[in-house]
């Protein structure tokens, strides 16, 4: 039997809580932005694997939109563009792209396999916009001589790389938990 939407709206309202909550306890935090939280991205790739694409998409967006509105970060810019760059890296897409994991996990076939190489491959991602952000519009505070894309790939490494590592273990482990409840609840429930 089909789930219902009414069940799975609630389950991707609760992971967007928990993931806004689980982005608020930080293992350590760099000055112009960016932390090491406990597992903050996992229950958005959760919501991929569980319900798909559309659902995982639509879920980290309105997550995106969530952490714009708690923690908006700008820095001094110059231009409505680049205004809007930030928006659009630091955020909306630094967010939603979390929620194609499923689609970078879809060619294996081991469960577990899928869930690794689609956690990290969308925390990459993440990556790569927070990266692009920083060459783009934080490229103001790089110390004097170093080169933007160098301060960018260590300051954004530096957070991101323990991120991507704890995301794929720990949705690991909670999909196979989460896959065995599955299995316990009556299919009419």
């Amino acid at each position: 039997m089909k789930k219902n939407t009414t069940v799975i709206l609630v389950e991707c309202a609760l992971m967007i809580a928990m993931s806004t909550v689980l982005s608020m306890f930080k293992i350590f935090e760099l000055p112009q932005g960016g932390a090491v939280t406990c597992a903050s991205m996992v229950p958005l790739v959760l919501v991929s694997y569980r319900h798909g694409l559309n659902w995982g998409i639509s879920t980290a967006f309105a997550h995106s939109l969530l952490q714009m509105l708690i923690k908006f970060n700008a820095p001094p810019t110059n231009t409505f563009g680049a205004f809007v760059a930030v928006i659009a890296l630091d955020y909306v897409l630094a967010f939603t792209v979390l929620g194609t994991a499923s689609f970078f996990g879809k060619p294996f076939k081991n469960r577990a396999v899928s869930v690794a190489v689609g956690s990290v491959a969308v925390t990459f991602l993440r990556f790569i916009c927070s990266f692009l952000s920083g060459i783009l519009i934080w490229g103001a505070y790089a110390p004097a001589g170093t080169p933007v894309w160098i301060y960018s790939l260590t300051y954004n490494g530096s957070y991101m790389l323990p991120e991507i590592v704890i995301t794929a273990v720990v949705a690991v482990i909670l999909i196979r938990v989460l896959d065995r409840v599955d299995h316990r609840v009556p299919k009419n429930a």
